[in-house]
């Protein structure tokens, strides 16, 4: 069989900085999820990524990234158990209220606690993880967390793509 190969006209390849792998990166479609642990005292944590995905079918692993600098950071390397909620289409100001630093990310609405383990989710997720941690890795700014997932509850609709 003959084949011709073309190279994709992507334009000269240069050095890397943060502002153009930002813009290299914002070119493929993601889903995104909110992520939610408490405390030990209790307090709800969370954010919103985009780099979440499934890692292992046996056991059933997840993993997302977390930035180092998030507010949250501190309560997801201690937590033991944190959710996980794939959003669908029409929950875009949920997603970005969990993505503002300084926002009332719980105050709200839109969440309502998983059963069990008190962890808060999206209402009416697509999806929804309930996840013992299971490991992190650092890598650069960012720490992966590694869930181990418990217990899942699927809904209907269309994700919300980034």
């Amino acid at each position: 069989m003959n084949e011709t190969r073309t190279a994709a006209r992507t334009g000269p390849v240069g050095p890397v900085d943060a502002e153009g792998f930002r813009a290299a990166m914002s070119c493929f479609p993601a889903g995104v999820v909110l992520v939610t642990t408490r405390e030990e005292d209790g307090t709800p944590r969370g954010f919103t990524a985009s780099s979440f995905c499934s890692a292992s079918l046996a056991p059933p692993l997840v993993s997302v990234c977390q930035g180092t600098g998030a507010q949250s950071y501190g309560a997801f390397q201690e937590c033991a158990r944190f959710a996980v909620s794939v959003l669908r289409s029409g929950q875009r100001e949920l997603a970005s209220r969990f993505a503002t630093r300084g926002a009332d990310k719980f105050g709200g609405g839109g969440l309502v606690p998983l059963e069990g383990p008190g962890l808060l989710v999206a209402a009416d997720a697509l999806v929804t993880l309930e996840c013992a941690v299971h490991a992190r890795h650092l890598a650069g700014d960012h720490v992966i967390l590694v869930g181990e997932v418990r217990g899942v509850g699927q809904g209907e609709g269309e994700p919300l793509v980034h």
